[in-house]
């Protein structure tokens, strides 16, 4: 029976030996000695004795028995060989008791090199075995700004708190980002019912998952999983069964696709449809006696504490005035971004809202949930380089208004120092800083922005301002009606006297009328059908009227006169913040000159220009109230730690 088990191995060998020989490629097993001939390895790591998955055993540590197995682990050697006849040896003792002898492998990038058990490893891979068990030696290669060197280097810390080995990414700042959903800490080392429990939940979604096809998607099944988890979380999903998956991934799917594009996963929307378009759209769409559209804007704070939201209240309440008898729109205050904000959603939706805008990216998640379970109601979320499908997202290009405040301080500083005080050092605001700081430095060569961050722990920028001799200071961009703070938009500190100067503006009702118009005119179901499986954006600007700067009486009428310059070459697109050379802290040219960076380098920056002073914080250094926020939308620096060699 063995000879037999042998012949239908070599047949499966030798059809993988000519597939791959039809395909150009090497048709044996890879071999590490080859493989690393190439690299420097840093350091090597014993595992001990480790259950390892064996889709991962992928090759041999060195060329010796290379011939004797096609690149599946299938025998390719003759039925009489005396290789033929151990095999059969040990496919007889897998049949009575099973292999149990641990082979001996390096593991190297998260894949395994056989150095003594090849035909054992073939054997149970006849079989389908999911694992063997094995003594294992990890090969640490050198760090470098290779993605999956540094996907590697993050897998080596997820690996050494959780002893999980059979999950790949293939995006940097997964396996972070994986650990914060489950709810635990990067230091975290699991228990063996947690090992068990998120065992279970993988398995159960990939056998889902891989019953839907998505095996055959260019995407690890580690990235659908983090996809998953995201929309329904960890709470949820890991007392899951695979028939109870099913009908969510069916629902996400589009998710998937979207991870699959290999162009940009986002389309930026610039700008409104143009104005031949969106003529009074409302006055047909809404015929005299129809009911009114039902709008929500959900706030995680009070408009009156907060002055983000108080922003967005301006914009509803703009929206009210210029669609009196078409709109009805509705305000809920402090919805917390927690475990009972689907509920609220959820009641929302059922109140009959046809449109719902949240405006935190903290919302993000329970949004997106809403959007999976609620196609029918249209679901916009305030924030930036969001791929998710189901959703749209919107925000506006502050960083030109920024640029145009920088032009003034640069112009009006007296000792070439500014300070610079952001938030939450997420997508955007980087962008925001840094064109703050060019446009500082296009009036002042020798100009220096000391950046400083309101929500880094134990910090007091004021106190660092003073001692470096910083009286220009550009701080939050508006203030609320129960804050009588002048410390907002651009000002001068003289002996704690504060003048203002300028004050970039966030029109949202300009913003939300024309999304509004832009969303039921019919290119919602428009751009649906035609930007492919690509999240939509909509990233506004100048051009659209939704950014803009007020200079106060304090800036002088030449400085002003250049700037209105400089804005109406941005409206007209013939200008950009970021035209030009554009170099970063560590002397990097990042855009070269003649050049203009495009919208997808500008929203995900996570490094600062050449004349700032300061650096983009990581989310350890951050106010407990902060780390929510970055947990969603941070850029990849704040994101990050220097991973463990070990």
């Amino acid at each position: 029976m063995s000879a037999q088990d042998y012949l239908e191995a070599l047949r499966a060998g030798r059809k993988e030996y000519r597939n791959r020989i039809n395909k150009g490629m090497y048709p044996y097993l890879p071999v590490l000695d080859e493989i690393l001939s190439q690299v420097e390895i840093v350091k090597e790591v014993n595992l001990g004795l480790v259950q390892i998955p064996l889709k991962l055993v992928v090759g041999t540590s060195t060329r010796g028995r290379t011939n004797a197995f096609a690149g599946n682990f299938m025998p390719l050697l003759e039925i009489g060989s005396e290789f033929a006849a151990k095999w059969a040896v040990l496919c007889d003792s897998q049949k009575e008791e099973g292999i149990h002898d641990p082979i001996i492998a390096y593991e190297y990038m998260n894949r395994y090199y056989v150095v003594e058990g090849n035909k054992r490893v073939s054997v149970l891979k006849y079989y389908d075995a999911v694992e063997i068990p094995a003594i294992v030696t990890r090969k640490v290669p050198k760090r470098t700004d290779e993605t999956e060197n540094k996907i590697y280097y993050e897998f080596m810390d997820f690996n050494k708190v959780s002893g999980v080995n059979n999950l790949w990414f293939s995006k940097e700042g997964s396996f972070p980002a994986l650990i914060r959903l489950l709810g635990y800490s990067a230091e975290h080392e699991w228990t063996d019912d947690e090992r068990k429990d998120f065992a279970s939940a993988y398995l159960a979604f990939s056998t889902a998952y891989g019953n839907k096809g998505g095996k055959k998607l260019p995407i690890t099944t580690g990235d659908a999983f983090l996809a998953y988890l995201k929309i329904y979380g960890y709470s949820v999903v890991k007392d899951q069964r695979p028939a109870q998956m099913m009908p969510g991934i069916e629902k996400i799917w589009k998710e998937f696709l979207v991870l699959c594009n290999d162009a940009e996963p986002v389309e930026l929307k610039m700008d409104p449809v143009s104005d031949t378009e969106k003529k009074n759209v409302l006055s047909y769409l809404i015929p005299t006696g129809a009911k009114r559209l039902k709008v929500a804007f959900v706030y995680d704070k009070s408009p009156s504490t907060s002055d983000w939201n108080y922003g967005h209240e301006l914009g509803r309440k703009h929206l009210e005035d210029s669609f009196p008898n078409q709109i009805q729109t509705t305000a809920y205050n402090e919805v917390r971004a927690d475990e009972n904000t689907v509920d609220v959603l959820e009641s929302i939706i059922q109140d009959g809202h046809d449109i719902v805008f949240t405006t935190s990216s903290q919302l993000l998640p329970a949004s997106l949930k809403m959007a999976v379970e609620h196609p029918e109601v249209k679901i916009l979320n305030c924030s930036l380089n969001s791929t998710h499908q189901y959703i749209r997202t919107y925000y506006a290009r502050m960083f030109e208004g920024k640029f145009l405040a920088g032009v003034i301080a640069g112009a009006l500083t007296e000792n070439n120092r500014i300070g610079y005080i952001a938030d939450y050092p997420i997508y955007g605001m980087i962008a925001n800083i840094n064109a703050f700081a060019l446009g500082a430095k296009f009036v002042n060569p020798r100009s220096e922005v000391y950046l400083e961050w309101s929500t880094r722990r134990d910090h007091d920028p004021y106190k660092i301002f003073w001692d470096k001799q910083v009286s220009y200071v550009s701080n939050q961009d508006m203030i609320t009606p129960l804050n009588e703070s002048r410390q907002y938009g651009l000002y001068h500190i003289d002996n704690d006297v504060i003048t203002n100067l300028v004050m970039p503006v966030w029109d949202w009702g300009c913003f939300y009328e024309k999304l509004i118009r832009s969303v039921i005119s019919g290119s919602w179901k428009k751009e649906d059908d035609t930007e492919g499986y690509r999240a939509l954006n909509y990233w506004w600007g100048m051009s659209a009227g939704v950014i803009d700067i007020i200079c106060s009486q304090n800036v002088p009428a030449p400085t002003k006169q250049m700037v209105e310059l400089l804005k109406q070459l941005i409206i007209k697109g013939d200008f950009s913040p970021f035209d030009g050379e554009v170099v970063a802290q560590d002397g990097t040219v990042m855009s070269r000159s003649g050049t203009r960076m495009k919208p997808e380098e500008i929203v995900k920056m996570d490094w600062l220009v050449d004349n700032v002073i300061g650096s983009i914080p990581k989310i350890e250094e951050l106010t407990d109230q902060a780390k929510p926020v970055v947990d969603i939308q941070g850029v990849a620096s704040s994101k990050k730690d220097e991973a463990c060699e070990s």
